[in-house]
């Protein structure tokens, strides 16, 4: 087990209000623990989002391509806080503000390794630059793509065991937001 398996996540219920604290691990042990998560979309000028393929040696959804960074805030710190350290820590590159455009929430069932994901997820947005710096850890990331926002929901559709399971919800999310508040005006320009 990692150590990052031992860390702290915040219990919530339903509406996202914290009820309480547990591991990591525990969290993600059938039948699972609705738990605080965020996921982060970084987009380039061009409205490319940056996916990253899991490393080999994560226990939930290993090898199966993702948005930019997933993770848990700590009990008491805020999504955004969480994100932008765990951008650090798992692309090298944390030098963008942070929006939350959504929630979703789900559960989901990893064949390969039992673990479960039952997660009130905080879907985020940051706007880089074109080529951002990118130093991706390979413990934590395998590859790393940039793809037209457009193509990704026809990719998630077209092969959903090549990528996690919650990518469909949190893409869904970010479209939305973007439809409704006008993808000029979150771009950057």
């Amino acid at each position: 087990m990692t150590a990052r398996e031992e860390h702290l996540v915040e219990l919530v219920d339903a509406n996202g209000g914290a009820v309480g604290q547990t591991t990591v691990d525990q969290a993600h042990r059938a039948p699972g623990l609705l738990h605080r998560a965020f996921s982060v979309f970084l987009r380039d000028p061009d409205g490319r989002v940056l996916l990253q393929q899991r490393a080999a040696v994560k226990t939930r959804f290993p090898l199966r391509w993702a948005n930019t960074c997933c993770g848990h805030p700590l009990p008491g710190e805020t999504p955004t806080t969480a994100a932008l350290r765990r951008l650090r820590e798992e692309i090298g590159f944390a030098d963008v503000e942070l929006s939350e455009v959504g929630v979703y929430s789900y559960y989901a069932e990893d064949p390969t390794t039992g673990r479960v994901e039952y997660e009130y997820d905080h879907v985020l947005l940051g706007d880089v630059p074109a080529d951002p710096v990118l130093l991706a850890d390979p413990d934590e990331v395998a590859d790393v793509r940039w793809v037209p926002l457009e193509d990704l929901a026809a990719a998630v559709m077209r092969e959903p065991r090549a990528h996690a399971p919650w990518l469909a919800g949190v893409t869904e999310r970010l479209q939305r937001f973007l439809d409704r508040d006008g993808a000029s005006e979150h771009s950057g320009g």
